[in-house]
C-alpha cells in the first residue's frame, strides 16, 4: 500500500517543505541513480499490465521524450502482472519528488474496468514523472495528459503525492477505464499523509486554483446517478469515487500528531519526520525502504539530496544520497535476495535460458537489504528491549550525518562554483558510498550482537506466528 507524508514549509524548523515515506512491497528493493539520457526520435516506452494482473490488461507502447532527467529512485522486482523493474518514486534533478500510494476506487468503478485495459500503470506514472517533470504541477498535468492520450492500467485505484520546493499535489487515479482523475494542491500550511491517498470536497461551480481534475470528473458521476450538482456546491471525490472512508485511522493519527508538533516553538524538525517514518506504530516488515526528501532549491542541482534507508527505517538509518553521486555501493544494488524469479536461475552460462539478472560481481558482495532485514527480525525477538536500543543508535547516526552533510554540501558547492564539477562529483560519491557502507557495517554488528544476546538469554524458539509490534495499519 505504501505511505507518503508531506509537511509544508511553514511547519518546519528549517523553513523547507518535506516529502517522506516508504514503499510497501515484499520483493527485493535496490537503490538506483539513473543518469540523464538522450533518446532517439522514434524511441518508445512499454507501459501497462499483463493478463496476470488482478485487473488484467495488455502492454502497449507510448512515445519516449528526447531527453529524460537524472533521478534517484528505489526499484523493486514484483507486483502481480506489472513488468519489473517497478518504482514508487524518488527525486529528480529538477527537485520534483514523487511517492506512489494505493487509493481504493469504489466497487462499481472496479467492475467497469475493461479486461483489455491499457496505458501506464502506477509505477509507469511515477517513473515518467521523475523522468519528465520539471515542477510538481507539471507532474500532475503530465499524469492527466498521459491518461487522456493512452489510458490508464489500474489495479483498483491509485494515487501519487508529487512535490517540489513550492507546493505539493495529491493525485488520485480512479479505476473504471473512464480516464477519471483528480488532484488537490498542498501548500506551505499543509500537513498530509497518504495511506491510502485521499481527496475530499472539490469546489466545482468555478475552477479553484487548488484543484485539477479530468474534464469528465463531474459529468460521469452525474450520468451514473451518483451525484446531483444542484444539491451541492462541492464534489466529494472520496465519497463518490473512492472507498468513502476518507482518512483512515493511521492517516488521522500521524496527521494529528504532526499538527501537534507543528504548534511547538521549534516546529517540525528532520528528527520528527524521521520518527514519523520510523515509528513502529506505522512501520514494520512490510516497509520495503524509507525516504525523506528536503524540498529545497540548492545553488546546484547536484546538491539535491534524498535520505534513504534500504529497508524500513525501523532497522536502518537514513543516509543522504546526493543527486551528484555517480553510483551507489554494490551492496545496495539489485541482489538475488527476494528478487522475483531468481529461485530458478543460476549465475552460470551452462544454462543460458536460466541466467540470473544479477551480475556475478554484485552477488559476490553482501546484500544490504538482507543484512538490514536480518537485523529487523532479530530486533523483533525482544522488541520491548531491542527496538529502543537500536532506534537510539540510528538517531545518533542521523544526528552526526546531518552535521556532516551540511559541511559536505558546502564543500561540494564551493567546488562546483569554482568550475571543479568532476571533483565535486568524486567528493559526493565518496561521502555517500562511505556512509552507506558504514550504516551497513553497523547493522551487521548490531545484528550479530543481538543474536548473541538472544541465544544466551532467550533462545530462538519456533513460534507458531512471527513476532511483530502492534501497528495501526
Amino acid at each position: 500500500m505504501s505511505y507518503a507524508l508531506y509537511i509544508g514549509k511553514n511547519h518546519t524548523s528549517d523553513g523547507v517543505p518535506y516529502l517522506a515515506g516508504y514503499g510497501d512491497e515484499p520483493s527485493s528493493h535496490w537503490l538506483e541513480i539513473v543518469p540523464r539520457r538522450a533518446h532517439a526520435a522514434d524511441a518508445m516506452v512499454t507501459v501497462g499490465v499483463t493478463a496476470e494482473s488482478d485487473f488484467p490488461g495488455a502492454l502497449s507502447q507510448i512515445p519516449q521524450v528526447p531527453e529524460t532527467a537524472r533521478h534517484i529512485r528505489v526499484s523493486y522486482s514484483h507486483f502481480r502482472g506489472v513488468p519489473a523493474p517497478l518504482t514508487n518514486g524518488g527525486l529528480n534533478e529538477y527537485g520534483v519528488a514523487v511517492r506512489d500510494v494505493w487509493s481504493a476506487s469504489k466497487a462499481d468503478l472496479n467492475a467497469m474496468t475493461p479486461k483489455t485495459q491499457s496505458g501506464p500503470n502506477y509505477s509507469d506514472l511515477a517513473r515518467l514523472v521523475l523522468e519528465r517533470a520539471k515542477s510538481a504541477r507539471e507532474g500532475v498535468e503530465l499524469i492527466g495528459d498521459l491518461i487522456a492520450r493512452y489510458g490508464h492500467s489500474t489495479y483498483g485505484g491509485n494515487s501519487h503525492l508529487i512535490a517540489d520546493a513550492e507546493e505539493g499535489w495529491v493525485v488520485i487515479q480512479f479505476s473504471g477505464g473512464q480516464g477519471l482523475w483528480a488532484a488537490e494542491r498542498l501548500g506551505p500550511d499543509s500537513i498530509r499523509a497518504s495511506r491510502p491517498g485521499y481527496i475530499g470536497d472539490i469546489p466545482f461551480k468555478e475552477r479553484h486554483p487548488d484543484f485539477l481534475y479530468s474534464p469528465n470528473l463531474i459529468s460521469f458521476a452525474v450520468a451514473q446517478g451518483w451525484f446531483d450538482p444542484d444539491k451541492s456546491d462541492v464534489f466529494n471525490a472520496n465519497a463518490i469515487y473512492g472507498d468513502g472512508l476518507y482518512r483512515w485511522a493511521g492517516v488521522s493519527w500521524i496527521e494529528d500528531e504532526m499538527k501537534v508538533r507543528a504548534k511547538r516553538p521549534q516546529k517540525i524538525s528532520f528528527e520528527d519526520i524521521a520518527w514519523a517514518i520510523r515509528t513502529p506504530k506505522l512501520t514494520g516488515d512490510t516497509a520495503g525502504y524509507g525516504q525523506i526528501v528536503p524540498l529545497r532549491h540548492p545553488r546546484h542541482d547536484a546538491l539535491r539530496v534524498l535520505w534513504h534507508t534500504q529497508i524500513g527505517a525501523l532497522a536502518a538509518p537514513f543516509v543522504p544520497v546526493h543527486m551528484g553521486v555517480r553510483d551507489v555501493p554494490e551492496e545496495y544494488r539489485m541482489h538475488r535476495y527476494l528478487t522475483d524469479g531468481e529461485s530458478a536461475n543460476f549465475i552460470d552460462l551452462r544454462k543460458p535460458d536460466k541466467v540470473s539478472l544479477v551480475p556475478q560481481q554484485i552477488e559476490a558482495t553482501r546484500s544490504a537489504a538482507q543484512v538490514f532485514k536480518r537485523l529487523l527480525y532479530v530486533m523483533l525477538q525482544e522488541p520491548d528491549t531491542y527496538l529502543p536500543e537500536v532506534t537510539a543508535v540510528w538517531e545518533g547516526v542521523e544526528r552526526k550525518l546531518r552535521c556532516l552533510n551540511d559541511s559536505v554540501g558546502q564543500a561540494a558547492e564551493a567546488l562546483i562554483s569554482a568550475g571543479k564539477t568532476e571533483l565535486a562529483g568524486d567528493y559526493l560519491t565518496y561521502f555517500t558510498q562511505t556512509e552507506l557502507l558504514n550504516a551497513l557495517n553497523m547493522a551487521e554488528t548490531l545484528a550479530n550482537a543481538l543474536e548473541v544476546r538472544t541465544r544466551a538469554l532467550h533462545s530462538f524458539k519456533p513460534w507458531p506466528q512471527p513476532k511483530a509490534v502492534e501497528q495501526t495499519w
